[in-house]
């Protein structure tokens, strides 16, 4: 009787990790490879989610993110934006490597714009697309916005407010959701403030969720900021806000 209970048991494991994988997808930037991962769900007429990753790249915050996105219904990609062979070691490369796609804000949002196209290529069964960043990804989800890509809505979850003083505000047509950590020491009251005066000026549909007693990474169970508490409540709004944009 154990054993049947274990062979049932084991079956049972088998088949969720293989509902619960996630497929590479090559894709390209002229010649510069680029690596993006993608649930298994695709080809069943589901809205699908675009995760942009934290400053070191796809880790595993974004693919915990993509496979409970696919728990939830929705088919789930997460961008390459520094390619392949441009992965950061350590947080003094990824800085660098970031910075460059900060204060490069076009190439950053041409990267994000490959990825979409790709997603939309993997799921054509349905158009409705939803972005959400973390960190550096959080800036991501912003520009995704200020470029005004396609997208129903954007989450920036501990990202970058900050947008250069001498860029001009654009016109906001998708819904935003930023959750910022009380305690983000990357992120000044100047800012804040100004994020808030760019999506007015916009007249964006814009809302902040603000986590009391969080730093900056306050949603990644490997940092020492992780906050579980805020974290499952910034998930829940999380998809409270997708199953509001991609209904």
């Amino acid at each position: 009787m154990k054993v049947f209970a274990t062979f049932v048991i084991l079956i049972l494991f088998t088949m969720v990790t293989q509902a619960q994988t996630l497929k590479a997808v090559p894709y390209q930037d002229g010649k510069q490879q680029l690596n993006g991962l993608i649930t298994a769900n695709t080809g069943n007429n589901l809205p699908a989610v675009l995760i942009l990753p934290a400053w070191k790249g796809i880790d595993n915050e974004a693919r915990q993110a993509a496979l409970n996105l696919e728990k939830a219904g929705y088919v789930a990609f997460i961008a390459d934006i520094y390619g392949e062979g441009n992965i950061p070691a350590g947080n003094a490369e990824a800085s660098k490597i970031s910075a460059h796609y900060k204060n490069d804000y076009k190439a950053y949002q041409h990267r994000i714009e490959l990825a979409l196209a790709t997603l939309k290529q993997q799921n054509r069964d349905n158009d409705k697309v939803a972005v959400i960043g973390y960190c550096f990804g959080g800036t991501g989800a912003l520009e995704t916005a200020r470029a005004g890509f396609p997208v129903a809505g954007v989450v920036s979850v501990h990202g970058g407010l900050a947008k250069d003083a001498s860029r001009e505000n654009t016109a906001i047509n998708t819904k935003i959701l930023i959750e910022h950590p009380a305690e983000d020491r990357s992120v000044s009251k100047a800012d804040y403030d100004g994020i808030i005066a760019e999506m007015n000026h916009a007249n964006a549909d814009w809302q902040i969720i603000t986590y009391a007693h969080c730093g900056h990474t306050f949603t990644n169970p490997e940092s020492p900021e992780y906050n579980e508490a805020m974290a499952n409540r910034a998930w829940k709004h999380t998809l409270l806000f997708l199953a509001e944009v991609l209904k």
